[in-house]
């Protein structure tokens, strides 16, 4: 995945947040602040958190104009403490204000995130194991969120349905089976993974040269005799069920990797706080 905070995805998406706050115009701070008027804001974090989304300060505010000076103090994926300033601007009072909620709910919400993932990729460490994300996302709003998992410290997993194989259950039912699946796939030479839900789907991936397998629903000591079984012969990916209190238990059963939607779709947005003042 590009992992720059300036694809044009992302503009466009601040475009849409500005132009779905702002509307028209802002009618309460035409109404009482004069115009021109020049102002200072600061942004602090509320909560100790992981940061993310901050690069999109230059993007919000350039989008409106009227910005004098910007200087971000910290980055995407560092741990901020609650009261610590991570953020000045100067400029046009009207475009600090017109500006301020986008920024907020931008950063409050990716910041949920990134502090989620953090506490995921803490739960395996010192293990072989590693977090993926999903796409289990805010429609619109995968590329940052992915961004901001990254920030957290868990690996993107796909990006969508078009850089990755994953062949899953109905996937299976559909082809018409395991191997038709793989007979299917694997000369694409494209990554395959597949799901197996049974000890039989299993040995017929094996057999059928399958090098990535997503174990699903298991608890871990299922997950640790399926793992022992495979014995190497494959990559093994746990989904489904995957929580913050059980993700240690599936890395220590042997598991390559293990796949949580959690971090994106039950992610609890952290505070912060814009405090204007006038110049």
């Amino acid at each position: 995945m590009d992992s720059s905070w300036q694809h044009p995805e992302i503009y466009d998406v601040v475009e849409r947040a500005l132009a779905e706050d702002i509307g028209a115009g802002d009618i309460t701070t035409k109404l009482t602040v004069e115009a021109g008027r020049k102002a200072k804001g600061k942004f602090y974090a509320r909560d100790a958190m992981v940061l993310a989304g901050i690069e999109l300060l230059p993007l919000v505010f350039e989008c409106r104009g009227g910005v004098d000076r910007l200087e971000l103090k910290a980055a995407s994926g560092k741990q901020c403490a609650d009261g610590e300033l991570i953020a000045e601007v100067e400029g046009l009072a009207s475009t600090l204000l017109e500006c301020e909620r986008t920024a907020l709910n931008f950063m409050q919400r990716l910041s949920g995130v990134a502090s989620l993932a953090a506490l995921f990729a803490a739960e395996v460490a010192h293990t072989k194991c590693k977090v993926l994300d999903t796409r289990k996302t805010t429609p619109g709003l995968r590329r940052l969120e992915k961004l901001a998992a990254a920030a957290g410290g868990v690996t993107n997993h796909r990006m969508g349905l078009f850089d990755e194989v994953l062949i899953k259950n109905n996937h299976i039912s559909a082809a018409g089976g395991v191997r038709q699946a793989l007979e299917a796939s694997l000369p694409s030479g494209l990554p395959v993974e597949i799901e197996v839900r049974t000890r039989a789907e299993l040995d017929e991936a094996l057999a059928y040269g399958a090098k990535k397998l997503l174990l699903d629903n298991l608890t871990p000591q299922e997950a640790r005799e399926w793992i022992d079984y495979i014995a190497g012969r494959a990559s093994c990916e746990i989904s489904g069920g995957v929580k913050l209190d059980t993700v240690r238990a599936y890395a220590e059963a042997g598991a390559d990797f293990v796949s949580s939607g959690a971090i994106t779709h039950s992610a609890i947005s952290k505070d912060l706080n814009f405090r204007l003042e006038l110049l």
